[in-house]
C-alpha cells in the first residue's frame, strides 16, 4: 500500500531515516565548558577588582558589597547562570557550528603564534584538548588557522532605539543579553537613540539621554564585572570631507579621539555611546543621529577611516601592513534593537523577515517600505503606517551601509526588545495587537534568545525557507497568531540570485513543443563551474556528455547563487507513455527539479541552500515542483520541512518531495509525479554507486 505523508506540521521524517542534525552532547558539552571557563576567568576578575569598583561620572554605578554574598543573591546568581546555559542548549548548535564559534572567538591564549597548540590539556576557551580537537563537521581537509597575538577584540556595534519607553524589566533583560554576550566573547559598543521624545513629556532630549544613559550603566552594572563605561567623547563631527573608501556612506561623523573607545575594550568594558557629537567648528557638543554614529563606529573599528584618528599620515602608514588597514577591534555583528522588532515581510501575512539576502533583496524590500511611507491614490496616509515604515527603512538601509564596510561573513540582526531580553507576558497584551504591527508586542510563546543564538550558531532561529505553516502559531484570529511569531531579522551581504531565464521578464510556462528553448550550453551558462558545484556537492562525478542529452528537450531553468556558491536546475518532465505534445496539451509536463547542489564550503553556512531553495519556491515555480531523494539520504530532513508532502515510493529507494498545494487531492498529478521520479535516468559517470 502507497503511503502519503502531507504536512500541515513540522514532524518527523517517516519511520526516522533521516539522520538529524541537531547539536550532540559533545558539542553542548565544549560550548558549556567554554562558558564556565570564561566564567570563572570573569569572577576571579571581579574579586581582584571588588575594592576598586567605585560610582564615577565614567562608569556604571554598583551597590556596596559585603565580603559575601546573600543566600539570595546567591540563588540569583545560580538561577541566572542555569538560564544562561539552557539557552546555550537551546540553539542547536551543531559541531560545525561549535567549531566555527570557537575558532572565532576562542582565546589565543592557548595557541601559539604559529598555530600549533601548546603541550597541554587545556584548549581553545579552557575546552579540554580531548573535547576541542574531536572531528567537526566539516567536509575534506582542514587547514590550521593560525591565530594573531594580541588580537583586537570581537565587537558588536548595538543601537538601542527608544530606551525611554522601556520599563525596567526589559532594560534589565536587554542588559543581561548583552553581558552574556560578553561572556561569549563579544563585546557591545551601545548606542544610543532617543529621538523619539512624545510632544507631551516633560523633560529636554538632553535629560532623556542624561537619565536613559544612567538607566542603561545601572542595569549592565548588575550583571557582573566589568562595568559598562560611558564615552561622550569619541564621536565629532566634521565639514570638511571625510576620506573614506568609495563603498562606504557619506557620514559627517567620525572617531576623532580613538583611545576612548579602543583602551576600555581591551580591558573587557562594554562602551555605552550618547547620541551626540563634538564639533570640530563650533567647539561644542550638538546631537547627532543615531545611525550616523553606527556607521562612523563601524568605519572606524574596520579601520577605514583613514587619516582622521591618527595625527599624522606616519603614524597612519605604521599602521597599515601589507596594504590592509588596521583593524581596531572586529565588528561580527551590528545588532539593531528597536520595538518595531525586524523588517517586516511585504508578502501578506508573513509577519517579519526572517533572513535578508541584500544582494539580491534589498531594492524589493526598500521599495515595499518606501510604498508605505506615501499616500494611497485616494490622497490618504496612514500616519502611524507611515511612521512605522520610515524606521524600518533606517534600519534596512543602515543594515546595508554597514555591511557594505565589513566583511562578508558580518551580519545585522534586528530585533525586539522584548525578544532581546527573551521575556515572555500575560495574553492580555494580545489585545493590544495591531493589524499591521509587526513587532513590538512581546510574546506568550518560548523562543530561543535570537541573539545568543545567532552567535553561536551565525543563522537565525528558524531557516526562511520554511513554509509560514511551520512557524506560525496557530490561533483563530491571525492578527493575534502573527503578534507571537519571532520578529528578528537577519541580514547579511548575501549572494546575488541569477535566474536564467528571467521569470520577472517571462514567468515561467510549459514550452510548447519545437520552440527553441534554454541549453545548458547556452553562453549565458558557465558549464565547467556548474559541473564542478555539482561534482563537488554530490562527491561524485556526473556523465556531462550524458547529462547534456538528457536534458537538451526538458530544460526548464537554471537558478545560480553567487559565482556557483550554489544553485538548481530545473526541468519540465513528460511522464511515462505521453509524447511532448500529449502532455503539453493536456497540461501534464511535470515541474522537476533534477539538481540542487551547494559547494561543500558553504554547506551550513551563509544560508545558501536557503537562498536557491527560496528562489525556487518563490520566483522560478511558485505554483509547486517536486523532486526525489534517496531514502537514506541525510538531507531528507531538511527537504521534508520545506515540502508540502512526501511519499515514499515502494519497490524503490526514493522518496518523493513536492510543494504543490493541491497534489496529495490530485491522483492524477500525483501518478505523474510518481512516475517521473521512479523513471529519471542517472547521469553519473560512476554507475556502481547509488543514484541520487
Amino acid at each position: 500500500m502507497f503511503v502519503r505523508t502531507c504536512r500541515s506540521s513540522c514532524n518527523a521524517w517517516p519511520n526516522n531515516t533521516f539522520i538529524t542534525q541537531v547539536c550532540s552532547t559533545r558539542t553542548h558539552e565544549s560550548l558549556i565548558r567554554s562558558f564556565a571557563s570564561t566564567t570563572s576567568r570573569s569572577k576571579r576578575q571581579e574579586v581582584e577588582a571588588e575594592e576598586k569598583r567605585q560610582v564615577s561620572p565614567r562608569l556604571g554605578p554598583s551597590a556596596p558589597r559585603s565580603s559575601y554574598p546573600s543566600s539570595v543573591e546567591a540563588r540569583q546568581k545560580r538561577d541566572s547562570d542555569r538560564e544562561f546555559l539552557i539557552s546555550v542548549l537551546e540553539s542547536s548548535a551543531t559541531k560545525r557550528d561549535a567549531r566555527g564559534y570557537l575558532q572565532t572567538f576562542g582565546s589565543p591564549a592557548a595557541l601559539t603564534s604559529a598555530g600549533q597548540k601548546k603541550p597541554s590539556n587545556i584548549g581553545i576557551l579552557g575546552v579540554p584538548a580531548s573535547v576541542a580537537g574531536r572531528p567537526a563537521f566539516v567536509q575534506g581537509t582542514e587547514k590550521e588557522i593560525p591565530v594573531k597575538r594580541n588580537e583586537a577584540p570581537h565587537v558588536a556595534v548595538v543601537k538601542l532605539r527608544a530606551p525611554q519607553e522601556w520599563d525596567d524589566v526589559l532594560l534589565e533583560g536587554v542588559a543581561k543579553t548583552l553581558t552574556r554576550l560578553r561572556d561569549l566573547g563579544l563585546l557591545s559598543v551601545i548606542v544610543l537613540d532617543c529621538d523619539d521624545i512624545k510632544p507631551n513629556q516633560a523633560s529636554s532630549w538632553h535629560e532623556t539621554v542624561a537619565k536613559q544613559t544612567d538607566r542603561l550603566l545601572r542595569a549592565i552594572g548588575q550583571h557582573g564585572f566589568p562595568a559598562a563605561e560611558v564615552v561622550d567623547s569619541g564621536i565629532w563631527k566634521s565639514t570638511e570631507n571625510p576620506q573614506i573608501p568609495s563603498s562606504a556612506p557619506s557620514n559627517p561623523l567620525y572617531v576623532g579621539f580613538g583611545k576612548a573607545f579602543t583602551t576600555p575594550l581591551a580591558n573587557g568594558h562594554i562602551l555605552v555611546v550618547p547620541p551626540r557629537a563634538y564639533s570640530d567648528a563650533s567647539l561644542q557638543y550638538s546631537k547627532a543621529d543615531a545611525n550616523d554614529i553606527v556607521i562612523a563606529l563601524t568605519t572606524f573599528f574596520a579601520g577605514l577611516q583613514f587619516g582622521r584618528q591618527y595625527s599624522d599620515y606616519r603614524e597612519l602608514a605604521e599602521k597599515v601592513s601589507d596594504g590592509q588597514p588596521f583593524r581596531s577591534a572586529l565588528v561580527d555583528r551590528v545588532i539593531v534593537i528597536d520595538p518595531l522588532g525586524g523588517i517586516p515581510s511585504h508578502r501578506q501575512g508573513h509577519g517579519t523577515q526572517v533572513f535578508i539576502n541584500l544582494e539580491d533583496e534589498f531594492k524589493n524590500i526598500q521599495d515595499a517600505l518606501y510604498e508605505k511611507t506615501q499616500p494611497t491614490s485616494a490622497g490618504t496616509k496612514d500616519a502611524g503606517v507611515s511612521a512605522r515604515a520610515t524606521v524600518h527603512l533606517e534600519n534596512l538601509r543602515l543594515a546595508k551601509s554597514t555591511l557594505a564596510l565589513l566583511p562578508s561573513n558580518a551580519s545585522v540582526v534586528m530585533t525586539s526588545p522584548a525578544e532581546a531580553a527573551n521575556i515572555n507576558v500575560s495574553k492580555r497584551d494580545d489585545l493590544e495587537a495591531k493589524p499591521d504591527g509587526f513587532a513590538g508586542e512581546v510574546k506568550t510563546r518560548t523562543w530561543r534568545n535570537p541573539l545568543i543564538h545567532n552567535l553561536l550558531t551565525d543563522r537565525p532561529i528558524y531557516s526562511s525557507s520554511l513554509p509560514i505553516g511551520r512557524i506560525k502559531p496557530t490561533h483563530q484570529d491571525e492578527e493575534i497568531a502573527l503578534s507571537r511569531m519571532p520578529t528578528t531579522t537577519l541580514a547579511k551581504r548575501g549572494l546575488p540570485v541569477t535566474i536564467f531565464p528571467d521569470p520577472r521578464v517571462n514567468r515561467w510556462q510549459p514550452p510548447q513543443p519545437g520552440v527553441p528553448r534554454l541549453r545548458l550550453t547556452d553562453t549565458c551558462i558557465d558549464l565547467p563551474r556548474l559541473v564542478h558545484l555539482i561534482n563537488d556537492s554530490f562527491g561524485r562525478k556526473l556523465d556531462v556528455e550524458h547529462y547534456l542529452d538528457r536534458l537538451k528537450d526538458s530544460l526548464a531553468g537554471i537558478i545560480i547563487a553567487g559565482e556557483y556558491e550554489g544553485g538548481a536546475i530545473l526541468t519540465w518532465e513528460t511522464p511515462f507513455g505521453l509524447d511532448e505534445e500529449t502532455a503539453y496539451r493536456e497540461g501534464r509536463l511535470v515541474p522537476y527539479l533534477d539538481k540542487f547542489a551547494v559547494l561543500r564550503k558553504s554547506q551550513g553556512a551563509g544560508g545558501v541552500a536557503d537562498i536557491v531553495f527560496n528562489a525556487m519556491v518563490r520566483d522560478a515555480f511558485p505554483e509547486g515542483v517536486c523532486w526525489r531523494s534517496r531514502k537514506d539520504n541525510p538531507v531528507n530532513k531538511w527537504y521534508f520541512e520545506r515540502s508540502r508532502g512526501v511519499l515514499k515510493l515502494p519497490e524503490s529507494n526514493w522518496a518523493m518531495f513536492w510543494t504543490t498545494p493541491e497534489a496529495a487531492l490530485n491522483d492524477h498529478m500525483m501518478r505523474d509525479y510518481e512516475d517521473v521520479c521512479r523513471n529519471i535516468a542517472s547521469s553519473w559517470a560512476d554507475t556502481t554507486k547509488p543514484a541520487d
